[in-house]
């Protein structure tokens, strides 16, 4: 059986299934066992693509000590409040809990979002609609959900929300962000909403258990569980002409996320919000060009999310680190990948080029972390806020060598 990984916007995905029965009669011999062929990547851009991934719109995944909680202001507030229930062990992460008590924590604050919108065709325009999850952030009614949920909406359309007690209302879009794939929408007329906790996601330890929480195939207030996987997985996430490709520096998870999860919570036993769910991988795909849950979930960490958001709020629009080269992968003599990310090309007077380094330079790590590829230099550039001093560490002739480079900012629309 030969596996392949799929970057579908449209149409969204459905696990294949037996298509005859057999007959009541002796069963066929099964088939000579073939082992799994390589993944082949999608093709792609100058920017590499880490592991093809499904956007989760429906049409269309626990911690440290601190906690991020939004207020109603211009900013996002370190929070002390004890948790609602369960505990943290200062340094150790060691949160107890139940899934029944993280769900009555956090389901209060996870909506469902529907939109509808047109696109256009080469055979003109057609209307499209989604279905995706979101998280309350804040008590007057801004919503954060991925930028893909709202994106039909985006220039004309409609979004409407549907509260965790059944309510539906009208929202308005504040600000997208395609580099995260992240969206801020918010709702009038609304009180006694519950603006969800936010964990810091940099504590987050594998193995942990998780839930998220979100609507999907529609249903909403669904709750499924499991574990972190492993964290920093660089992804790459878009459609597969490479248009509004996002670089998540994911949480991966294995707890089940479908399509219209989307946008929703992946939350820690203390009900605590550390990442919104984003993307699944896949293996194979059916006739209709769709798949599920097989297990490989990823997540926007909650400190970007928190950031985004903030700024989304602040301006409608979100500032991202660069350092101004383009990247490839690198691979060694036998093709063999996984050795850094090459330098293809360096702007004049970027930080790259004030730090000395060259086209062909191959980077191998930024501060201690280790760079594969070029998506994963992409993510970890831009974990680190603009103005940043982060140490590169670069191939160049066969000789290491290391540079500081002081990261430089790039809007997103």
């Amino acid at each position: 059986m030969s596996e392949s990984y799929e970057m579908p916007e449209t149409p969204w995905w459905s696990q294949p299934g037996a298509t005859a029965v057999l007959p009541a009669t002796a069963p066929p011999a099964p088939p000579a066992y073939e082992p799994p062929a390589p993944p082949k990547p999608p093709r792609r851009p100058a920017t590499a693509v880490l592991i093809a991934l499904a956007l989760l719109a429906g049409g269309a995944a626990g911690g440290g000590v601190a906690e991020y909680v939004h207020q109603d202001s211009t900013t996002t507030t370190l929070s002390s409040t004890p948790l609602a229930s369960g505990t943290v062990n200062n340094g150790a992460s060691t949160i107890t809990g139940t899934p029944e008590s993280a769900a009555a924590i956090i389901g209060p604050s996870v909506v469902t979002i529907e939109v509808t919108g047109q696109q256009s065709t080469g055979f003109g325009t057609q209307a499209i609609s989604d279905t995706g999850s979101g998280v309350i952030i804040r008590s007057s009614g801004y919503i954060l959900t991925n930028n893909h949920v709202v994106a039909a909406a985006v220039g004309g359309g409609s979004v409407h929300v549907t509260l965790a007690d059944g309510t539906t209302v009208a929202a308005h879009i504040i600000g997208t962000d395609t580099t995260t794939d992240l969206a801020v929408i918010k709702i009038d007329g609304q009180s006694g909403l519950k603006a969800a906790t936010f964990a810091a996601s940099d504590s987050l330890k594998v193995g942990q258990a998780v839930i998220a929480v979100g609507a999907p195939l529609g249903l909403s207030n669904t709750v499924t569980e499991g574990i972190i996987s492993t964290l920093h997985r660089p992804v790459q996430t878009g459609d597969t002409s490479g248009n509004s490709q996002a670089v998540i520096d994911a949480v991966q998870t294995d707890a089940a996320i479908n399509p219209g999860n989307s946008g929703g919570a992946l939350v820690d036993l203390g009900g605590r919000v550390i990442g919104i769910n984003s993307a699944i991988a896949s293996t194979g795909s059916s006739t209709s060009g769709q798949s599920g849950n097989i297990g490989v979930g990823f997540a926007i960490p909650s400190e970007t999310a928190v950031k985004v958001s903030d700024q989304l709020i602040a301006s409608g629009k979100a500032v991202h680190s660069q350092i101004g080269v383009s990247v490839g992968d690198s691979s060694s003599s036998d093709g063999t990948p996984g050795n850094g990310a090459t330098l293809q090309s360096v702007n004049p007077g970027s930080p790259a080029a004030n730090a000395g380094l060259r086209a062909g330079d191959v980077v191998t790590k930024v501060n201690d972390r280790d760079i594969t590829d070029s998506t994963s230099l992409i993510a970890a550039v831009r974990a680190y806020d603009p103005g940043k001093v982060v140490t590169l560490t670069y191939v160049r002739a066969g000789v290491t060598k290391t540079t500081k480079v002081t990261l430089a900012s790039a809007g997103s629309s």
